[in-house]
């Protein structure tokens, strides 16, 4: 368990990182424009919400520290 946490620790913490930096992002599909039977359709690269990076930065502590402080 001491090392199932200090790996899932370190992993939500590099991606907490990659997405507070801005790296990740996911496509949105979107219609800006509809007349009848036309549609504009447009796919929009957008950037996961920084907040979510910050929430991975501290679970990923939390639980790296929790493992690292853990006594066998």
């Amino acid at each position: 368990m001491r090392i199932a946490a200090i790996l899932i620790g370190i992993v939500l913490l590099a991606l907490g990182v990659w997405i507070a930096l801005g790296r990740l992002t996911y496509s949105s599909t979107e219609t800006p424009f509809k007349f009848g039977n036309v549609e504009v359709k447009t796919t929009v690269e957008k950037p996961v919400p920084a907040p979510i990076g910050y929430a991975g930065i501290v679970i990923g502590g939390v639980l790296l520290a929790a493992g690292a402080l853990k006594k066998k």
